[in-house]
């Protein structure tokens, strides 16, 4: 190593260290602090001085101590084994860290984040002498039984292909050799290496025009995001943030997951943990952990980790959707995520903006969800990363800092909450401060899945919902007895539709994931007693009439008993509902 790249450090400030003698480093290079070799980032350089930021505890380190650069920055390992790991923040292997030094690691621990002496079976999938550039596939390994992991030329890299051959070979071993023109001759390998600062390169950015379905119905039906979308879910403490995150991994309609547990408490990264290998993907029927990545950041580690966990989830996002996969990033929670920028900033004595908050917190925010999108990627092939942040506004105040800069860059706004999560009603979206942009772009989505007139019985209840509230306050003044049958009926049915449709139940082995088909059966369901009940009462009906239907308790129990694999029961209710008020009707003929 060159000596200008070794300097001493003179100052520590928590995760910050100021180390001088550091001439020729570049900013953002990874360096190695004290004699304990902790792994940290040059955030700032001031002439010789660079202030460094340590992802590990800094306990015991002082002034006089070497750093070293290692002339790179920070780097994440792309290839065949990243599905069903757990990383931290800089994708060190945890739970092959905690077979080696047990349970609490020690600081300066270094290992590589794919298994180097594991064999892969790969299958190439082009012959000697094509020729390849960045980005192009030239073969594939089974990674697991859901995902063909495609192997791809590495940036930078281009020419003729020679000496690949089918086999079984470890990530470091080569698999084929690249000839460029000038002669030069570069090694192709299952795993390549990516900044993970630095977005990686597409062809074209595409329009999101197809529904990445959760199975949680508030959201697909009344807020949907796309494949490539954006989508933030803000809420107060304990409204639900974490449990909606989880739900979204574990039923999403993408092929890879990559959960990133940012700052949150450990026992909820735990569940997460030991959830996941037990719980069967409804698409295909193995484990979800066949299709998840974790990043595993807690409350309880350095504050600097979390900064570099939302980089390094969002790299390995980009890297399978450069494969053609569809992906989705669920990072939990970037409100951690933004009290660890102001920390350093802080540590770095940078002059605050709002809040404490550092003024680059609106960049930084948008590079993050900017990474997301529906993408044609230099093989070709499309895919797409969709990004969904939590937010912690403190005391549930969404006009602090990180909740509005968010919403300037997201598509879709869940906000949570917290009265209806007292009176437990999950998920505890709100359907009067939410919204989606992304209702334009996903009419024809919905004419292709079974529900063309779905954007207009969307409107309708949304009139139904807001037209509640106005008569809900009405109420609190002269009761409900006051309002005439026709009013008290849009009460009935909201009523009705929040407890038989909006409201989920995430334990309930039926409830918990709802398909498409069953959601728009449910939602015409539902209009279908509004618009013959409205009719009825014009006719003379009255609201107990309505009520006393034997079909009504068949619709308030039919998320419960109504399985996804066998809709008929749908039918039947349906048809119970039409015969039940033609009953009626010719009562009032």
């Amino acid at each position: 190593m060159d000596e200008t790249k070794t300097g001493r450090i003179v100052k520590v400030a928590g995760p910050v260290v100021v180390a001088e003698g550091m001439s020729g480093v570049r900013m953002y290079d990874v360096v190695r602090v004290g004699n304990l070799n902790l792994i940290g980032e040059i955030v700032e350089l001031r002439g010789d001085r660079a202030s460094i930021q340590v992802y590990e505890e800094t306990t015991g380190i002082g002034p006089g101590e070497p750093v070293t650069d290692t002339e790179a920055p920070l780097s994440v390992e792309l290839g065949p084994g990243l599905i069903e790991s757990i990383y931290d923040g800089i994708q060190r292997p945890l739970n092959l860290l905690v077979k080696a030094e047990g349970d609490f690691m020690s600081r300066g621990s270094s290992m590589p984040g794919l298994n180097r002496e594991k064999k892969w079976h790969f299958k190439p999938t082009i012959n000697d002498g094509t020729m390849v550039s960045p980005g192009d596939i030239i073969g594939q390994v089974q990674e697991t039984t859901q995902i063909v992991h495609k192997i791809m030329v590495p940036s930078g890299v281009s020419g003729t292909v020679h000496k690949i051959a089918e086999g079984d070979y470890t990530v470091d071993e080569t698999i084929a050799v690249c000839a460029a023109e000038d002669g030069i001759e570069t090694q192709l390998k299952l795993m390549q290496e990516w900044p993970v600062r630095s977005a990686r390169r597409i062809k074209n950015r595409l329009t999101p025009n197809k529904v990445l379905v959760t199975g949680q119905r508030v959201i697909d039906s009344f807020f949907p995001v796309t494949k490539g979308g954006t989508a933030c879910v803000p809420g107060p403490f304990g409204s639900g943030k974490t449990v909606v995150q989880h739900q979204l991994a574990k039923w999403v309609d993408a092929d890879v997951v990559v959960y990133v547990g940012c700052g949150e408490r450990g026992n909820e990264m735990t569940d997460v943990l030991t959830e996941f290998p037990r719980l069967i993907d409804p698409r295909t029927g193995r484990v979800l952990m066949e299709r998840t990545v974790l990043i595993a950041n807690t409350s309880n580690m350095p504050v600097s980790a979390r900064e570099a966990s939302i980089y390094t989830g969002a790299t390995i996002a980009e890297y399978y959707r450069d494969q053609g996969f569809h992906v989705a990033v669920m990072a939990d929670s970037t409100s951690r995520w933004a009290e660890a920028l102001r920390e350093l900033s802080g540590r770095m004595e940078e002059m605050p903006a709002e809040e404490g908050f550092p003024a680059y917190l609106p960049t930084r925010i948008a590079e993050f969800y900017e990474r997301a999108g529906n993408m044609q990627v230099l093989s070709g092939n499309t895919g797409s990363i969709s990004i969904i942040g939590a937010i912690s506004p403190p005391g549930g105040d969404f006009s602090e800092p990180v909740t509005q800069h968010t919403k300037r860059f997201v598509r879709c706004f869940w906000a949570l909450d917290r009265g209806l999560a007292n009176a437990r009603h999950y998920p505890a979206i709100s359907w009067l401060e939410s919204y989606s942009e992304y209702l334009v772009d996903i009419g024809g989505w919905w004419a292709e899945n079974g529900s063309p007139d779905w954007e207009n019985d969307r409107r309708e209840i949304m009139e139904l919902l807001q037209k509640e509230v106005r008569l809900q306050q009405v109420v609190k003044l002269v009761g409900p007895d006051a309002l005439p049958d026709s009013q008290r009926f849009v009460i009935d049915v909201c009523t009705l539709f929040r407890n038989a449709f909006l409201q989920q139940n995430a334990f309930d082995k039926v409830d918990m994931f709802s398909t498409i088909g069953k959601q728009t059966r449910m939602f015409h369901i539902i209009l279908t007693y509004w618009r013959r009940g409205t009719e009825a009462i014009k006719r003379g009906a009255t609201l107990v009439k309505l009520r006393k239907m034997k079909v009504y308790g068949d619709i308030t129990r039919m998320k419960f008993t109504v399985p996804n694999e066998d809709l008929s029961e749908l039918d039947r209710i349906e048809a119970r509902l039409e015969r039940s008020f033609d009953q009626l009707e010719s009562i009032y003929a």
